[in-house]
C-alpha cells in the first residue's frame, strides 16, 4: 500500500484534532509529528479526549521534515509567519487551513484548495510543487450554491446569502460570543455585508462568469447559531430559467464531484454534521432561484477538504478516509 508521511503544525485546536480523527484511520496516510508548542509532551488524548483508545501519539516540539505533507492547522496570519522562519524542502507540499494564502491561486506556487472549482489544478500541484490554499468553511458552503448558477452565466446583478455557523466556527479560543452562556438559547449577526470571505467567493465565481464583477452585488449576512458545528446558507436571487433547467444545471455541474449532492427536499444541517459532504437544494419561487446549503464547518468547510485536497494531490481515490455518516441524532 502506498504510505505518505503526514506532519501537522497546530495539532491542538479543533482543526488539528478533526484532522487527526479522520488521518489516524486514512489508508494511505502515516502521521509522524503533531506539533504544538502549548503541548509539548502531553499525550495527544489529553487534549482530544475523544480519540483514546485510538492513538498513542504524543505533542512533538520539535518539527521534521521528513514528511510528504505538512498541514498547517494555525490561526490567520500565524501561516505566513510560520513559512518565512522555517525553509520547507521543496518536496513537501504545504496545506494551509488558514486565510493567508487564499489569495495567491494566481501564482505558481499556491492552489486554491477547492475540488468542486480547481480539480484538476489540485492533481497536479504535487508535479508542479505547488501548494494547496484551503477554503474557508463560510466561503465554500457559499461557493458550492453559486458555482452552478455562475456556470450558467445567469448570477444576477444582486445575490442575497443568509448564513448561520455553528460556534466551533469561532475557534478555540475563548470569547464572549463563543461563551456557552452566552452562545445557548441565542442568536446573533456579525459581520454584515463585509464578512471576509466574500473575496475568495467572488474570486472563484469570476472565473465562470467573468462579467461577475465589482458593479454586482453580493449580500451576505453572517450569524452565529446556538449550536456545535454546522453551517446553513440560504442564497437566492433573480433567474430567468425554469427550476428544471436550474436543477439539471446543479446536477450535471457535481456529477463528477462526490462529495456534493442535490437533494429533492430541503437540506438540515444534521444531515452533513461529522461528514465531508455538502447537501444543496435547487427550487424557484416565482422569479427567484432559491439555493439551501449545509456542509460541517469542521470538515467539508476546513480538515475534510484538506485531506479531500491531500487525497488528489497524491493520486489517492478522492474519498479515502472520508467515508463520514452523519450523526444524524
Amino acid at each position: 500500500m502506498n504510505l505518505i508521511t503526514i506532519g501537522i503544525i497546530g495539532g491542538a485546536g479543533y482543526t488539528g484534532g478533526e484532522l487527526l480523527r479522520i488521518l489516524l484511520h486514512h489508508p494511505n496516510a502515516h502521521i509522524s509529528f503533531i506539533h504544538s508548542t502549548s503541548n509539548a509532551g502531553k499525550p495527544v488524548t489529553s487534549v482530544h479526549a475523544d480519540l483514546l483508545g485510538e492513538t498513542h501519539l504524543h505533542f512533538a516540539a520539535e518539527i521534521s521534515y521528513n514528511v510528504d505533507v505538512l498541514f498547517l492547522c494555525v490561526g490567520h496570519g500565524e501561516a505566513k509567519k510560520f513559512l518565512a522562519a522555517n525553509q520547507i524542502p521543496r518536496h513537501v507540499r504545504v496545506i494551509d487551513l488558514s486565510q493567508d494564502f487564499r489569495y495567491a491561486n494566481s501564482t505558481d506556487e499556491w492552489v486554491y484548495g477547492l475540488p468542486e472549482l480547481h480539480k484538476d489544478r489540485i492533481t497536479s500541484a504535487q508535479s508542479e510543487q505547488a501548494n494547496i490554499a484551503n477554503p474557508g468553511c463560510f466561503a465554500t458552503c457559499i461557493q458550492l450554491a453559486l458555482l452552478p448558477w455562475a456556470k450558467t452565466d445567469l448570477l444576477p446583478e444582486e445575490v442575497h446569502i443568509t448564513g448561520i455557523t455553528g460556534s466551533t466556527g469561532a475557534g478555540q479560543a475563548l470569547s464572549q460570543t463563543s461563551h456557552f452562556s452566552w452562545r445557548s438559547s441565542n442568536l446573533s449577526v456579525y459581520k454584515a455585508f463585509e464578512h471576509q470571505h466574500l473575496r475568495e467567493i467572488r474570486a472563484s465565481l469570476r472565473i465562470l462568469q467573468p462579467n461577475f464583477d465589482e458593479t454586482k452585488n453580493i449580500h451576505f449576512v453572517p450569524m452565529r447559531g446556538n449550536f456545535t458545528r454546522g453551517i446553513l446558507a440560504s442564497v437566492y436571487g433573480k433567474c430567468p430559467e425554469s427550476a428544471n433547467f436550474m436543477h439539471s444545471a446543479y446536477r450535471d455541474y457535481y456529477q463528477n464531484h462526490p462529495f456534493v449532492h442535490v437533494a429533492e427536499t430541503e437540506p438540515d444541517v444534521k444531515q452533513v454534521v461529522n461528514t465531508n459532504k455538502c447537501v444543496l437544494s435547487v427550487q424557484k419561487h416565482g422569479e427567484m432561484l432559491h439555493i439551501v446549503s449545509v456542509i460541517d464547518n469542521l470538515l467539508k468547510g476546513a480538515s475534510g477538504q484538506a485531506v479531500q485536497n491531500m487525497n488528489l494531490l497524491f493520486g489517492f481515490p478522492e474519498t479515502a478516509g472520508l467515508n463520514l455518516k452523519a450523526v444524524a441524532l
